[in-house]
């Protein structure tokens, strides 16, 4: 079916609308206001509607001519959007990016990213894998993904060092290990459930969570879920600190007293995939990551704390 009304008309009824008038809307449009008057009787002509009525002195939409109205202004801002898609990609921006980002690095830091690329390319779509361990890898080798977000620079590939993070043991407040009257040691470890996220690769999957001695172990798929068990008193975890601060500062969560300082070090990498075949897309958000790290860092004074 070929439409009958064109996108002008559209535009001219929609102007009628929200300019509050014809002699506004043809200004705006830089039109004749015969030109706009007609647009909108052709519409009314050739659909059999009435948009507007005489309410007193002045035309009102009907009930027909807002609904009518709000369809045309979704028209009008898809065939702009798929304009402004269309001069993207002609300039060599692809329509998509496919990133792979490790779960220890912050969701709110990653979101952050992602307002301020879609604030400059609203028309490019992201799609997100969230990997543990070995994902980013496989998607890496896979040529699945443009770049990874991960603690693990592959074999033949270069990583762009963003920032070390550190990690703690940490169990409920009302945990055994937290009333042991000591510092607590590898052995004590051993002897209760450690609550640990699966490596989120298909080949050669293991399971993560730092220090993996005891012989008790749940293990999950998401960290969300790692933490609510914890929070409950079901085991113990290695956590990116960041991840549990709200609950570290809601006294769910309390930081085990290890021997020999409990923390550990991971530093996270950017890689990417094909380095000399990057689109400019990909490099683009790749850029405003690392912006928004550096930036992080400036104002913080502490690039290995980051808040939850």
């Amino acid at each position: 079916m070929n439409p009958r009304i064109s996108l002008d008309q559209w535009r001219a009824f929609t102007a009628v609308v929200e300019a509050g008038g014809y002699a506004q809307a043809a200004e705006r449009l830089n039109k004749s206001q015969s030109t706009v008057s007609y647009a909108v009787r052709r519409i009314e002509d050739l659909l059999d509607v009435r948009l507007f009525e005489l309410v007193g002195r002045k035309a009102e939409l009907t009930s027909t001519g807002r609904v009518l109205h709000r369809r045309a202004a979704l028209l009008l801002e898809r065939a702009g959007s798929l304009e402004r898609g269309a001069a993207c990609f002609a300039a060599d921006w692809e329509p998509e990016v496919a990133i792979a980002v490790e779960t220890l690095y912050p969701t709110w830091l990653l979101l952050r990213t992602l307002e301020r690329f879609a604030t400059e390319q609203p028309e490019t779509r992201i799609q997100l894998h969230e990997t543990v361990l070995g994902g980013g890898d496989e998607m890496l080798a896979q040529r699945k993904v443009a770049f990874a977000v991960t603690p693990h620079v592959p074999p033949g590939l270069e990583g762009i060092s963003l920032y070390p993070l550190r990690a703690i043991p940490a169990a409920h407040p009302d945990h055994p290990l937290h009333h042991l009257g000591r510092e607590v040691t590898f052995d004590d470890l051993a002897e209760h459930r450690q609550l640990v996220v699966r490596d989120s690769a298909v080949r050669d999957r293991r399971e993560s969570g730092g220090w993996l001695g005891a012989e008790q172990r749940w293990t999950f798929s998401h960290k969300a879920t790692q933490i609510a068990a914890a929070s409950m008193g079901l085991g113990f975890a290695w956590f990116a600190e960041f991840t549990i601060r709200r609950e570290l500062e809601a006294g769910v969560l309390k930081p085990l007293p290890l021997a020999g300082g409990g923390e550990r070090f991971v530093h996270i990498y950017l890689v990417f995939s094909d380095p000399e075949n990057t689109g400019r897309a990909a490099a683009r958000l790749a850029e405003i990551l690392r912006e928004d790290v550096a930036g992080f860092c400036r104002e913080s004074g502490d690039m290995v704390v980051l808040p939850g």
